[in-house]
């Protein structure tokens, strides 16, 4: 099996698994109780929060511990709209935890308004301007797409949530672990990831908080988390969490070189091989590891299905909108043409694929469209 679906999901790493399976025998007492073992296991809490913090460059206190990304997201916009009206300003195409949560709060007064992507994915800078600043409650928006790695210059969103008083959240799911990320120097109040994007456990992630931010809990039970997350915390999930970013940012360069090496190699390849194909975003900073690219004249879902007869694991796109019909909203909004949006595929890399694996795919992938375009 070629596995090119690491936007998905990462293999968890053996030191990560090492680690957790420690804690669970040595810190398995609950943080929350008041003798030795839940003091032991309070420790080794409060030092995984701390490693996390360090790492995106953010300070312990600011640190929550959630289920994921999608639970850091809610949290995060459902808070900013507790009780209000107005406006959400968040660019097209986002992840559909975004998508969805601002989808919800219509029944309550807000509307999303929408910036401008140019054709690589980029928000438009001077389309900010358009926004009702006025009515605007808050600013999402993601850092690096999960579709096609566009990493985003959030600058011009993030100062003018600031210019106007408002909250504003970043996306980092997919960019903590493959790029660096500086919680304060961006500059947002919140700011999401997850720790099985970059190799770590499903079931945990964060949510970075702004110390003087205020944030109201979407669950009861319980005063965890600065009382933004009730419920007992999993510390061997932490420990995971924070082992794997330690690996991921100690080793930074290494991976990044191997990824953006073997990337281009398939991309190369593809363009050569596959013909005629096009690179969505190709004209825009990318995560290291990804590649959204069409084959004009294939159904993008036929040749999912068939990449994965032969061993080839990618995605159409996003795995939490794996079950709409519908063609990429951020294509869309990059303005694709339909033989485009038909056939796009996400192939996404980590640092375990080799070189062999890639070759392979090339060739195993260029059969397949060329098959797929015979049959039309």
């Amino acid at each position: 099996m070629i596995y090119l679906d690491h936007n998905a999901t990462t293999p968890v790493l053996p030191e990560v698994i090492l680690a957790m399976q420690q804690t669970w025998e040595r810190a398995f007492g609950n943080p929350g109780s008041r003798h030795a073992a839940g003091r032991k296991a309070r420790q080794v809490l409060d030092d995984a929060r701390e490693r996390i913090a360090s790492l995106v460059q953010a300070s312990p206190d600011e640190v929550i511990f959630t289920s994921g990304g999608t639970e850091s997201i809610n949290l995060a916009l459902r808070s900013f709209a507790r009780g209000r009206t107005g406006v959400a300003v968040l660019p097209p195409g986002e992840h559909p935890a975004t998508d969805e949560t601002v989808r919800s709060l219509a029944g309550q007064g807000i509307e999303p308004w929408r910036p401008t992507l140019n054709t690589a994915g980029q928000l438009v800078p001077s389309s900010l301007d358009d926004v009702p600043w006025d009515r605007a409650l808050f600013g999402t928006a993601l850092l690096a797409h999960n579709e096609t790695g566009v990493v985003q210059e959030l600058a011009p969103l993030l100062e003018a949530c600031q210019h106007a008083g408002i909250p504003s959240h970043v996306d980092a799911v997919q960019a903590v672990g493959k790029i660096p990320v500086a919680f304060h120097d961006l500059g947002c109040t919140t700011m999401s990831l997850a720790a099985h994007k970059f190799g770590g456990p499903r079931g945990i992630g964060a949510l970075l908080v702004r110390s003087k931010a205020r944030l109201t809990s979407q669950l009861t039970g319980g005063h965890q988390e600065r009382e933004l997350r009730p419920g007992t915390e999993p510390v061997a999930l932490a420990v995971g969490m924070a082992t794997a970013l330690e690996i991921c940012v100690r080793n930074h360069e290494v991976r990044s070189r191997h990824c953006e090496s073997l990337r281009d190699l398939l991309q190369i390849g593809l363009l050569q091989q596959a013909g005629p194909a096009i690179v969505n975003g190709a004209g825009a900073p990318r995560l290291p590891n990804t590649l959204n690219i069409a084959f004009p004249g294939c159904q993008a879902d036929a040749l999912l299905v068939a990449l994965d007869l032969a061993n080839i694991c990618c995605s159409l796109g996003s795995a939490c909108a794996s079950g709409s019909t519908q063609p990429s909203p951020i294509l869309v909004a990059m303005g694709c043409p339909e033989d485009v949006l038909a056939s796009s595929l996400r192939l996404s890399l980590g640092p375990q694929n080799t070189r062999d694996e890639i070759l392979q795919a090339i060739d195993q992938i260029a059969r397949i469209v060329t098959q797929l375009r015979a049959r039309r």
